[in-house]
């Protein structure tokens, strides 16, 4: 029996990032007067775990214009930003799916009448054609088939037609549904794969991976708080970006980059052992380390940005949350120990 897949979003958090996540939230809430209920809560830890980046600048701006967040701002935020899941496109491709077909059942409806007609007067005109012993009407009957032989031949260009056109008007739905789930999967901001898509490719990937033989990688971008206060969160987007950019140059087609949340990135690395997915990231952070970012209005520059990475590798028996709780521990290593740097898993162990 086939998967239904759920439209409503999933959560792949290690338990330690979770315990983070709502030790921000609450307090957060709090501050703001927002009431703990379901919708709230699942508004807020969006918004502190950074999974929409659009939900976090809709908050910002909330905030910095004082709005209240009543019970109409929350359940739009929340059916906008959380669980909309492109349903008004969805349903809108279907009924024109669902139009398409009803003409097309029309079409071969009435083609079918007609040839049920035309293969009627077929069978009359050959009953008088056997009957018609002196030949005297063999050409007005010879007429009559030529005149409902064409008409079946108009019925069968008709019904052609019309099904070409059924065709070229489904391939542009096909096209529309291709572009709506593109969109679903695709974080507006970096281009890269949003929060839901990632943890599509993981749960494949834990299906799928020889142990050993594929690798997550988390990155967080350092000190990204001094870039968003002192720059303000427009610059702050386009540092993502950048470093979005970056990734997507240097990964490898099997590769899959996307944006894990706020100012983190990760990288799925299918048939990469651990030394591989090591140096592969090293070379991002090199890349990174060498260069420098000018804020255009003012040529001021906003210095080195860097990251920090943490890898793991695939093991048997993995499940999401075990290869995301080692990776994210690698990141943590690594903050804990300098910034600017890749830690892998082994590194854990001593």
């Amino acid at each position: 029996m086939t998967e239904k897949k759920s439209i409503l979003p999933t959560y792949n958090v290690s338990p330690e990032r979770n315990s983070a996540y709502i030790r921000q939230m609450l307090p957060l809430m709090l501050k703001h007067n927002v009431p703990v209920d379901p919708m709230n809560y699942a508004v807020w830890y969006h918004y502190v775990a950074g999974i929409n980046g659009e939900l976090t600048n809709a908050i910002d701006s909330l905030i910095e214009d004082q709005k209240p967040f009543d019970t109409d701002v929350t359940l739009n935020l929340y059916k906008k930003y959380i669980c909309n899941a492109s349903i008004d496109e969805f349903e809108k491709i279907n009924n024109n799916l669902l139009k398409l077909i009803n003409q097309t059942s029309v079409s071969i409806n009435t083609a079918s009448e007609k040839a049920s007609v035309i293969g009627d007067n077929f069978n009359h005109t050959l009953k008088v054609l056997e009957t018609n012993d002196d030949g005297s009407n063999i050409k007005s009957v010879l007429i009559e088939i030529i005149l409902q032989t064409t008409q079946l031949a108009e019925a069968s260009k008709d019904l052609k037609s019309q099904l070409d056109e059924t065709q070229k008007e489904m391939e542009e739905l096909r096209k529309e549904l291709s572009v709506v789930r593109e969109t679903a999967n695709t974080d507006k901001l970096t281009g890269l794969l949003n929060r839901w898509a990632f943890d599509k490719a993981l749960e494949e990937l834990i299906h799928t991976a020889i142990p050993n033989q594929a690798c997550l990688a988390i990155l967080d971008i350092d000190n990204f708080k001094r870039i968003n206060d002192g720059f303000g969160h427009l610059v702050g987007d386009k540092v993502i970006k950048h470093i979005a950019a970056i990734l997507k140059r240097h990964a490898a087609p099997h590769h899959q980059v996307a944006r894990f949340g706020g100012e983190e990135l990760a990288i799925i690395m299918p048939d990469t052992t651990l030394t591989e997915a090591f140096d592969f990231i090293e070379q991002i952070r090199l890349v990174l380390d060498v260069s420098r970012l000018t804020y255009k209005r003012n040529t001021e520059t906003i210095g080195k940005v860097t990251v920090s990475a943490g890898i793991a590798s695939f093991q048997a028996e993995d499940e999401i949350t075990h290869l995301l709780t080692r990776a994210d521990k690698a990141l943590y290593r690594a903050k804990e120990t300098g910034r600017n740097k890749v830690v892998t898993e082994n590194a854990l162990l001593q």
